[in-house]
């Protein structure tokens, strides 16, 4: 898997990404420690708001920022974002109010809005065999698990000797060292699109998404994604420390056991990916979830305390190794259903509407979860996630008879 960071243009930018990934993770515990100093035992009404802003600048700016920038070079615009990514972290430091945070925040996730769909739509071009770029995108889902493992412990081992403040500015050198190895790589030559009025280039991602059947099976996998990840995110804690009533340690170790299952999948992917279809891996993922979603359910309803948490510690592990089969594979079915002028809002598509299921899911999993309490909750997950299921196997059926993109 290794190999693939043999070629420099994409070593850099993987690098890129790793450290930007560390700078957000450390923003992301600095920034509850902030929502703290300035609402104090309402941090968390802070903290829930800012998460609000992250999804909707996620699901609605994507796409208006890629049709702005549509015809720019893809380096200029990663290297913009970087920017305005640091110098939100600068100063953020130095808000007194929780509204200033809000619009901070606001500015940063549309500028990551804005990095992430053009970062992933310029790595096919970079590694146009289909092999390696297999291989990076495994390695590209093992620094997103790595990161939520390694940054909670950088931070921790950083308070030690420093203010929480501080973090912000390790944030900052990240987002710069990120911005020099992007300006140091060597991007491919990729043609602009040709001029078209802002309208057409805004909806041009979801009309190109929509028009290909393999893309709206795609929609109904991100569906089911969102339904376990959202149990998994928002109840993880109320579990652990409500329900069962342990210790804080293990609310980490069962989101631990999660990512560990997507690291064991993400490592084996590429190999399996060489021999099985993608989407049968994905197909298989996704059909596992709403499964073990309901094992859950059976689990906290029918189990004692005991073999209740060992139960759970198995399920999330497995929930994780699914979702990485489902996740993992999916930017080759946006890369063979697009041509490089078409690539970048393809990908800012599939970044906003799969944030769309979360927008949906992420408040369903909480909100109903305090009101029905988690089994129920996780019975009507399952159901959304059987029905995202559904819509993927229709689509992906129909899908045979279509024609190859012209690119």
């Amino acid at each position: 898997m290794l190999a693939v960071l043999r070629n420099p243009t994409y070593a850099r930018l993987f690098s890129a990404q790793i450290i930007a990934l560390l700078g957000t993770g450390l923003l992301t515990v600095a920034l509850g420690l902030l929502a703290y100093d300035i609402a104090g035992s309402d941090a968390g009404i802070v903290m829930g708001t800012v998460m609000a802003i992250k999804m909707v600048a996620y699901v609605l700016v994507s796409p208006v920022t890629t049709a702005l920038v549509s015809r720019l070079p893809a380096r200029r615009v990663l290297i913009g974002a970087d920017l305005v990514r640091a110098g939100v972290a600068v100063s953020l430091p130095f808000v007194t109010e929780a509204w200033q945070t809000y619009i901070l925040i606001f500015l940063l996730q549309s500028a990551s809005a804005t990095f992430t769909p053009t970062f992933q739509a310029v790595i096919p071009s970079v590694l146009p065999d289909e092999r390696e770029y297999t291989r990076a995108l495994s390695l590209s889902r093992l620094a997103y698990d790595l990161e939520s493992l390694i940054s909670p412990l950088l931070a921790a081992a950083l308070l030690t000797v420093m203010a929480y403040n501080n973090l912000f500015f390790g944030t900052v050198i990240g987002f710069l060292v990120s911005a020099a190895l992007v300006a140091l790589a060597r991007f491919p030559a990729i043609q602009a699109p040709e001029p078209a009025p802002f309208l057409d280039r805004l909806t041009r991602g979801t009309r190109a998404y929509w028009a290909r059947l393999e893309l709206r099976g795609l929609l109904g996998v991100n569906l089911v994604v969102a339904t376990t990840t959202a149990m998994v995110i928002v109840n993880t804690v109320v579990l652990v420390q409500a329900d069962l009533g342990r210790p804080q340690q293990d609310v980490a170790l069962l989101l631990a056991a999660y990512g560990g299952g997507s690291m064991v999948v993400a490592l084996g992917l590429p190999r399996v990916l060489d021999a099985v279809p993608d989407r049968r891996v994905m197909l298989a993922g996704a059909a596992t979830l709403p499964v073990l979603l309901l094992a859950a359910v059976g689990a906290m309803t029918g189990l004692d305390a005991g073999a209740q948490w060992a139960g759970l510690l198995v399920l999330w592990a497995l929930m994780g190794a699914a979702t990485a089969a489902v996740l993992t594979p999916s930017a080759r079915l946006l890369r063979r259903n697009s041509t490089e002028q078409s690539r970048p809002s393809v990908f800012a598509a599939q970044f906003s509407l799969s944030h769309a299921c979360f927008l949906l899911t992420y408040p369903l999993a909480g909100l109903l979860g305090a009101r029905i309490g988690l089994p129920a909750v996780g019975l009507v997950l399952v159901g959304i996630g059987a029905a995202g299921l559904v819509l993927t196997v229709l689509a992906w059926r129909r899908a045979e008879g279509q024609p190859p993109v012209d690119r």
